[in-house]
């Protein structure tokens, strides 16, 4: 039988009830440079993106809003939560049962307030396409704030009811001293965190891209016509095309990285929070935190400009928040 001597366990004094020392091998060692190398440029890029969006007043605009909330979450999983499951993956648990539950509600936290922001992208877009006229006196700077802040209150409440029995009696679910792991109401989760977000965002979007592909080809029919006699008004048209196609391929890849973990749960099987297969889906998912910047980067000029202004320290100077960006 395997003898584990004290350099071997979490918890030395308690040699029946401790659990071993992770183990790093040469190639966990790599992994384990990789994601933080991740886990930087995560928090970096998304940070461009606050600093863009929140410096130049140019992009105040009601959707760039939703993108900053978007961003803030995602800024978040760089800064806090990947370091924590790389930590949580290298060492022992030693803060105790009741933080190991309070550690785990922070990324539900930014998981649901990210898929509530995909949400409202959704809708912003069904109403600038489907509704033009309506637009700009529905979906005002005050509406988006609102909406965003109950987002975030919504993120909050959704979590705390996921974790309550948990917090309830904290360690339940560990199987020895120095491990953290819970788990979930995952029916709750399963509906709050994936099923209504993913309803809206799929629902209207087909709806949006019915009609941005009837519209398109509408003013490819009467181009010619119409740009003579109202070119402002198919600019805008064709701008407002242009970034319901931006914003679906950003929900597109925010689909395709969450719907892993929540496909685990549709087919009635279950993830313990902590496991392996958990861990796998979940950086999957805040990966997803990682991809979003390099796709504004692809399709936004905007985005592209102000990272220039701002590594070359341009904001710095009076008066960039004026700067002529779109």
């Amino acid at each position: 039988m395997e003898t584990l001597d004290g350099s071997q366990l979490c918890f030395p004094q308690l040699l029946n009830a401790s659990c071993r020392k992770p183990m790093r091998t040469q190639s966990g060692a790599m992994l384990f440079y990789f994601l933080c190398f991740i886990s930087v440029l995560t928090g970096a890029l998304n940070l461009l993106v606050i600093i863009s969006i929140s410096h130049f007043r140019q992009l105040h605009t009601t959707t760039n809003l939703i993108l900053l909330s978007l961003a803030v979450s995602d800024f978040l999983v760089g800064l806090v939560v990947m370091p924590c499951d790389i930590i949580l993956t290298e060492t022992c648990w030693l803060l105790g049962d009741l933080v190991c539950a309070v550690y785990y509600l922070l990324p539900f936290i930014i998981i649901c307030a990210s898929a509530a922001s995909m949400a409202l992208i959704s809708i912003d877009r069904y109403v600038a396409i489907c509704y033009p006229l309506r637009y700009p006196t529905t979906v005002t700077l005050k509406t988006v704030r609102i909406c965003v802040c109950l987002c975030w209150i919504y993120a909050l409440f959704v979590s705390i009811i996921l974790f309550y029995d948990h917090l309830k009696q904290p360690g339940r679910y560990n199987s020895c001293y120095g491990e953290c792991v819970i788990n979930i109401a995952g029916d709750v989760d399963l509906v709050f965190n994936f099923i209504i977000p993913i309803s809206i965002i799929i629902s209207l979007y087909l709806r949006v891209f019915v009609v941005a592909i009837s519209q398109a080809r509408a003013m490819r029919s009467h181009i010619t016509a119409v740009t003579l006699q109202r070119p402002q008004t198919v600019s805008a048209k064709w701008s407002e095309l242009k970034a319901a196609r931006n914003l679906g391929i950003v929900v597109a890849v925010f689909l395709l990285c969450y719907c892993p973990y929540y496909c685990v749960s549709l087919t009635g099987g279950k993830i313990l929070i902590g496991s392996s297969a958990e861990a796998l889906m979940s950086f999957l998912m805040y990966f997803n935190s990682c991809l979003n910047p390099v796709i504004y980067a692809f399709f936004y000029p905007w985005f592209r400009k102000t990272i220039k202004l701002i590594v070359t320290l341009q904001v710095m100077q009076p008066g960039s928040c004026e700067a002529n960006i779109l």
